[in-house]
């Protein structure tokens, strides 16, 4: 029985996976160090070589004079300074440039100490700009999450009970067109519809927010806010979830033990619901899981298109202004968090599937 075969795969590991498992969390946690410190090598690189002086950046519109300008040189660590932070010069009265690469063991150092260093616009901290948007990302992504899985593996189910049936059909054209569809487009297409003709078809007693979120003269209930957003975000993976749901469960239905549980006379209803769809289920969690990370890491453009203030936004809003930490310090806790949702999925594989074994002997080169 499947159930027993679930069983016997918990107390093998037990018994002697979980050293195993976590000799693959180690391999895994230094296999992220070469992978971060490249993202972070490349987004130090991008920030130097890309034409524009930082200090005018952070002046804007104001005349610096040129005490005023080394000042703030000497605190951003582009001028050279000594222990006491006293700007250093040369023998001809220069002031000395920081070399590259000596910046960049700098900035890591300081990564590794949670300084994502400071806004050039806004003078703020940027892991204090990051820590009051990402809750706003976090909250659109676990709506999103939730609608995604309950209408993708609901659709994908029934299309693939209901084979070559109207259902299976329309739920076939409808996923084709989401994937094909893009989401600023999409966004735009539901503000449209649901926050203007539906407000002007109903004499505006019936409408739904098309941007930002509640505040304390909000015209609508707080959920309301995150309808459109999370239909938006999750579109286009529902749609591919709904796909891998269908595919997945199609093939596990022509497995040999669903015939003998066919033999044996079990309702189809029970053979689906205890037999066939838990396995199904294993790709469609990980895939699902896997774009959990994706949405924890900001949508730019669904964020953008609602005004939601989340990570994405403030990143997009970053590049147009040249705000190059605030850029750098959203994509390092963007990458730090999708490495750590894959981690999570891959170790969820030993625990969804019994037959599969993280650091396996077989299986190591």
């Amino acid at each position: 029985m499947l159930g027993t075969g679930v069983c016997s795969g918990f107390c093998q590991l037990d018994k002697g996976g979980y050293r195993s498992m976590i000799k693959y969390i180690a391999k895994r946690i230094l296999q992220f160090i070469p992978v971060f410190l490249g993202v972070t090598l490349i987004l130090f690189i991008m920030q130097n070589v890309v034409p524009g002086d930082p200090i005018k950046l952070i002046a804007g519109e104001k005349k610096l004079d040129p005490v005023t300008e080394m000042n703030i040189r000497a605190s951003h660590g582009l001028i050279e300074t000594d222990e006491n932070g006293n700007i250093v010069y040369d023998e001809n009265g220069d002031t000395i440039e920081t070399p590259m690469w000596k910046r960049y063991i700098v900035y890591v150092t300081d990564l590794f100490h949670g300084d994502l260093g400071r806004s050039y616009k806004r003078g703020t901290d940027v892991s204090t700009i990051i820590a009051s948007k990402y809750p706003y990302t976090v909250q659109l992504a676990v709506v999103a999450i939730i609608l995604e899985a309950v209408v993708g593996i609901s659709a994908g189910v029934v299309s693939a009970i209901k084979r070559y049936s109207f259902w299976d059909i329309f739920v076939t054209l409808f996923t084709s067109l989401l994937v094909a569809m893009p989401a600023f487009w999409l966004g735009m297409l539901l503000q449209l519809i649901f926050g203007i003709w539906l407000k002007s078809a109903t004499g505006g007693a019936l409408s739904l927010p098309i941007s930002g979120v509640a505040g304390l003269r909000a015209m609508y209930p707080d959920w309301m806010y995150f309808i459109l957003p999370a239909i938006t975000l999750a579109s286009v993976s529902t749609a591919y979830t709904a796909r891998i749901m269908r595919s997945q469960l199609l093939d596990v239905m022509n497995q040999d033990y669903i015939r003998t549980a066919k033999a044996k006379g079990l309702s189809k209803r029970d053979i689906i619901l205890h037999h066939a769809l838990k396995n199904a289920l294993i790709p469609v969690v990980t895939y699902i899981g896997m774009d959990f990370g994706a949405m924890l890491s900001g949508a730019i453009l669904t964020e953008t298109v609602f005004n939601w203030p989340g990570i994405g936004l403030e990143t997009y809003t970053a590049i147009t202004q040249r705000d190059w930490p605030i850029v750098m310090g959203t994509v390092t806790v963007i990458v730090v968090v999708v490495m750590i949702i894959n981690l999570i999925v891959d170790v969820s594989y030993a625990f969804l599937d019994p037959r599969i074994r993280l650091g396996n002997s077989k299986n190591e080169g």
